[in-house]
């Protein structure tokens, strides 16, 4: 139903109408709206931590984050509805629990650890990384629904952030980034 009508068109209503059962029976798998929200966001959220958790083809730590980005990329823009919940707060008043929300953070973790093998630890510059990454997902969605116009930017959008640290002496792979590297890989 948020696919076709979005995340505001959420109706306990339709949904019951849909479900074939009576809205107060809704109410007794869930105790408002917001706990329909919540659902969903621990299952998109676990579905993202479980992609974004999956081997990678390469060995080498820049192709590993760009890897990451083209998931990235695809999870959001095959569903801009999960999208919303995930990512933008579209919804008044609603926050997911700690435990719909654990994935998410699981989620973060792992591109911590994709940049970290790039040599960025900054919390910043991975403020930075998620700022301009969620930019690649907002242009593509806007601007090229179903097209690859910003998703393909994907390899030199990595070389721009990994130089710019570079350049700005922040950024050095680390010793260990081979060897961490073959861990995501496998």
């Amino acid at each position: 139903m948020v696919r076709s009508d979005g995340l505001a068109g959420l109706s306990l209503r339709e949904l019951a109408k849909r479900a074939g059962i009576t809205t107060p029976t809704v109410y007794s798998y869930f105790s408002s709206k917001n706990a329909i929200y919540d659902a969903m966001f621990g299952q998109a959220a676990t579905q993202f931590a479980e992609l974004m958790s999956e081997p990678y083809a390469s060995e080498d730590p820049r192709a590993i984050l760009a890897g990451g980005v083209r998931r990235f990329l695809e999870f959001c823009t095959t569903d801009t509805a999960r999208y919303q919940l995930l990512f933008q707060r579209t919804i008044p008043g609603f926050e997911p629990t700690a435990e719909s929300f654990a994935p998410a953070i699981r989620a973060l973790g792992l591109v911590r650890e994709r940049l970290a093998l790039n040599g960025i630890r900054d919390p910043r510059h991975v403020d930075m990384w998620t700022a301009l990454t969620t930019g690649l997902v907002d242009q593509q969605i806007s601007n090229d629904p179903g097209g690859d116009r910003w998703a393909g930017l994907v390899d030199d959008f990595v070389a721009m952030f990994l130089a710019y640290c570079q350049a700005n002496g922040r950024a050095a792979p680390s010793a260990s980034a081979s060897s961490a590297a073959r861990r995501a890989r496998s």
